[in-house]
């Protein structure tokens, strides 16, 4: 592996990992701690200054990390196409990679509204009250899944960067190109 490789690599890796330990530490510790506020008002609130504040960080993982998985794609592309299971592997990772980055998008739009309509107040920042209006509790409760649909998502490219490192073994890599 090329120290050029080595560095594309450790990118993809940590983006990743950003991306994963970010949505997971928000929905467990960002959006619990905002719960926990004593009024109602400033649970969504100060759950939406700490996402806003992370959002930029996130998103600039996000596109490394499509940069660098573009460089990886090019640095094996040989072993995409004679490596069995490499191409398919690259595939699902790649769509995953895609559907979360949607989802992590859509998840700051309905961020954007919960904010606009944080005066309501709100039981937590994903739980709306019973007299929230219908804008504000869809918005809460499209938010309350997808806060751990991220964090599954990003894990799971996490795991599939992992499978890719374990193909590159040479053991892995003469088996796949015997088959």
């Amino acid at each position: 592996m090329s120290d050029n490789e080595y560095l594309t690599r450790s990118i993809h890796d940590l983006t990743a990992a950003a991306w994963f330990g970010g949505s997971l530490m928000g929905a467990v510790g960002l959006n619990g701690a905002a719960a926990a506020a004593q009024d109602p008002r400033e649970r969504t609130r100060l759950s939406n200054l700490g996402w806003k504040k992370w959002a930029p960080l996130q998103a600039a993982a996000l596109v490394a990390h499509g940069v660098a998985g573009a460089a990886l794609i090019a640095q094996n592309k040989g072993r995409l196409t004679t490596q069995e299971g490499v191409g398919g592997a690259t595939v699902s990772k790649a769509l995953i990679t895609v559907v979360g980055a949607g989802v992590t998008a859509y998840s700051r739009v309905l961020g954007k509204k919960i904010e606009k309509l944080s005066d309501e107040g709100a039981q937590g920042a994903t739980e709306p009250r019973p007299d929230a209006s219908p804008e504000l509790a869809s918005a809460q409760k499209q938010l309350k899944v997808l806060q751990w649909v991220i964090p599954a998502l990003s894990g799971t490219v996490v795991v599939l960067g992992a499978k890719h490192g374990e193909m590159q073994r040479p053991r892995n890599v003469l088996q796949g190109w015997l088959r």
